[in-house]
């Protein structure tokens, strides 16, 4: 069986898979407060995506509070300090070679939404949107 060797077209189907359980696990584990710190057990967190480097030994978690009950920094300060008992219970969910190891990064994902918004909302972007609608 020969190797494939993928020149950066985006994350393959393991990855991405992988990446699925993982947020699952972590918002599950996160939900049910089964974590034996009470700072952390009081934030609300989202997970928002999970991805995993091409040899699953690194899974980069993206993570908001929810409805801004935190700083977000905050509540990565305090996933960083469970890291070790998050990435136990995450082996005990899959069944890899080797656990992932979890780095926990700010969710920018409504930001990029909030701004993609504004730039629609623009007068010159609206003026352009109508004019290629009356040329179809």
């Amino acid at each position: 069986m020969s190797k494939r060797h993928d020149t950066g077209s985006g994350p393959s189907q393991r990855q991405l898979r992988v990446g699925e359980l993982i947020r699952r696990t972590l918002s599950d584990v996160l939900n049910r407060a089964e974590i034996h710190d009470p700072e952390l057990n009081a934030m609300s967190i989202t997970v928002g995506e999970v991805s995993c480097s091409p040899d699953l030994k690194v899974a980069t978690v993206y993570v908001m509070p929810l409805m801004g009950s935190v700083p977000v920094e905050a509540a990565i300060a305090a996933l960083a300090r469970n890291k070790a008992e998050l990435r136990h219970r995450v082996a005990g969910e899959l069944t890899l070679k080797y656990a992932p190891d979890l780095r926990f990064r700010p969710d920018e994902t409504f930001d990029r939404l909030d701004e993609t918004r504004r730039l629609f909302a623009d007068p010159a972007v609206q003026r352009d949107l109508g004019a290629t609608d009356d040329t179809e």
